[in-house]
């Protein structure tokens, strides 16, 4: 299915609102990977992002699923609308041990108030893929919000 946005400068839009949100920031995940409906951050790992256990705290891997996973949505809104997670269920199926996860967002049903996107976290070492969580969103477009 060819996902078509519905704002011209759909890229502009979601760098720029990727890179004003303070908590990607705080976390240090990037933006690696933009196109129409489909959205990569990767999150390297740091002693701050652990749990007890040395893992990536789950925290930090559903936060990167939640923003992969909106602004795969957020590509194909409107403009002048923004993105907020109604609902989203995540299961994680690996420790996340890895030195580098990568979130891969991607829409699943487009609609023009709610979106369904589904991300899954993979972590990688070496070349080595382990998919450490998948998660199933729903996204709120909101008029007249700035992203």
């Amino acid at each position: 299915m060819e996902l078509k946005p519905r704002d011209p400068d759909w890229e502009v839009r979601v760098r720029t609102s990727f890179n004003a949100q303070n908590f990607m920031t705080h976390l240090g995940a990037e933006l690696v990977h933009l196109a129409p409906g489909a959205v990569d951050i990767e999150l390297k790992m740091q002693d701050t992002l652990t749990q007890q256990h040395g893992f990536f705290h789950a925290g930090a891997t559903s936060s990167v699923a939640d923003s992969a996973a909106g602004y795969a949505a957020l590509s194909l809104f409107a403009a002048s609308t923004g993105v907020l997670t109604s609902e989203y269920k995540i299961n994680l199926l690996n420790p996340a041990r890895q030195p580098v996860l990568i979130a891969r967002g991607r829409v699943v049903k487009p609609g023009r108030t709610l979106t369904i996107a589904k991300s899954d976290v993979i972590g990688v070492e070496d070349g080595a893929e382990v998919h450490v969580a998948t998660g199933l969103f729903t996204l709120v477009s909101v008029p007249g919000m700035k992203d």
